[in-house]
């Protein structure tokens, strides 16, 4: 037989393959460097009023100089260069803010449908509703989000499709499966029995993409013996948990409602209490000399309370102005429960109106926006990323018509939502603002 690398016709084969390769490398590197370029265009916002996540104030006639996905410059108008070239977008006398930070948040438990008890709906429809909360998320100024478990996997796969963008959304800090010591926990969440399953679990949901390990500690109704807030998990379980995550470099989230499981979350080492009903004043001193973060969730606890007869929202109130007053590190959490038509709110898309209430209970306006900016962006691990608005930051950026230092119901009503540079709605337009100019 012919050795086929001699064959003049494989030879001019192989030629013709290799000069199409070439071509093809070219091209792709043409494209690139196009695409390059275009990712790196410069943006300049003029922003009338602007809040920069950190301070006790707003700052007047502001210019923000976007580099691509990232802040290169903000300050006064009459001190910042703008760069020839650059499209300029002016927001009139609106006021700009960093883009929102959802602390607890469920894509994927939608409870849309009837009989959608705990997460029951299949995964590739729970996946088509999930993409559309991040949409909503999104589009309503909330262009971070961490969701505590999708039960599975699913939640790495909506992080990634919207990171590739595929589909819209915010930047996603994601738990995957989330772990349980009790079967009267959530079914969805994984079922761990012992300290060394604990620690397979964290190293599992590690290898499967998580971002963080959630823990399911307790809920507010406990048992007979202990009363509400009763472990789900003995603290021997609790405590490899969190060891194995910190080992690992990941933080560690703990839903413990009340009693001896914040006590015992405490101890164990959590990185946040989630969802906190019912704190008492030397369990709050703990957490402040720990320097632990708590979320809340007031409207979601006011909804259920009021749904099942229980003092909820009392308990809630009480604990939040205790842990205000105490100087407990108090980040934005609305745990919102899917769109309109569920069971209960605050839905994807409404998450805003919870600052409201936190106001209501006893917070000021910009406190409440820093805990879903900056001191939000410190509870998920990305200070250096999103939060604020300064130079090296994403430029994720919300913008409102009126005084949110005012009136924080303002960010119930976002006119302007850029993440990462791109902007993903504009109605300040229509108030005197152009869309850009040159």
């Amino acid at each position: 037989m012919r050795n086929s690398s001699q064959d003049p016709f494989w030879t001019a084969c192989r030629m013709k393959g290799q000069l199409a390769i070439g071509f093809a490398l070219l091209a792709l590197g043409l494209c690139g460097s196009w695409l390059g370029a275009q990712n790196q265009k410069t943006v300049v916002i003029h922003a009338g009023q602007l809040f920069d996540g950190k301070s006790d104030r707003l700052a007047s006639n502001q210019v923000i100089v976007i580099q691509g996905e990232r802040i290169a410059e903000v300050g006064p108008a009459a001190s910042v260069k703008i760069p020839a070239g650059a499209q300029e977008i002016d927001l009139g006398t609106g006021t700009v803010l960093p883009g929102l930070i959802e602390g607890h948040n469920h894509m994927f438990k939608s409870m849309q449908q009837p009989g959608d008890d705990e997460g029951k709906l299949s995964t590739p429809f729970s996946t088509i509703l999930a993409s559309v909360n991040a949409r909503v998320d999104l589009e309503s100024g909330f262009t971070t989000a961490r969701d505590l478990t999708s039960g599975g996997t699913a939640d790495v796969d909506l992080r990634n499709a919207i990171n590739q963008g595929i589909i819209p959304g915010p930047r996603m800090r994601v738990a995957t499966a989330g772990l349980r010591g009790s079967i009267a926990g959530p079914h969805y969440f994984h079922l761990v029995d012992s300290p060394w399953e604990g620690r397979k679990e964290v190293r599992i949901q590690l290898k499967n993409g998580a971002d963080f390990i959630k823990i399911y500690a307790a809920g507010i109704v406990g048992n007979a013996a202990i009363g509400h807030g009763a472990p789900q998990m003995t603290l021997e379980e609790e405590q490899a948990i969190v060891d194995e995550a910190h080992r690992q470099g990941v933080r560690v989230a703990c839903t413990a409602h009340a009693g001896i499981a914040v006590r015992q979350s405490l101890q164990a080492g959590c990185d946040s209490l989630e969802l906190v009903t019912d704190i008492d004043p030397e369990t709050v001193r703990m957490v402040v000399d720990k320097g632990i973060y708590m979320t809340f969730g007031l409207l979601r606890n006011k909804a259920n309370g009021e749904k099942q007869n229980f003092p909820m929202a009392e308990l809630s109130k009480n604990s939040f102005q205790r842990a205000l007053k105490a100087g407990v590190k108090i980040a934005f959490a609305a745990n919102a429960s899917g769109l309109h038509g569920s069971q209960s709110g605050p839905y994807h898309g409404e998450e805003a109106a919870e600052l409201a209430l936190m106001v209501e209970y006893g917070m000021t306006p910009l406190q409440a926006i820093r805990s879903a900016t900056s001191v939000g962006a410190e509870n998920i691990g990305w200070p250096d990323r999103v939060g604020a608005i300064e130079k090296g930051k994403y430029a994720d950026f919300v913008g409102v018509s009126g005084d949110p230092s005012k009136d924080v119901s303002e960010l119930q009503r976002v006119k302007f939502v850029m993440k990462g540079g791109q902007v993903v709605r504009n109605e300040l337009k229509g108030s005197g603002a152009s869309a850009s100019r040159r």
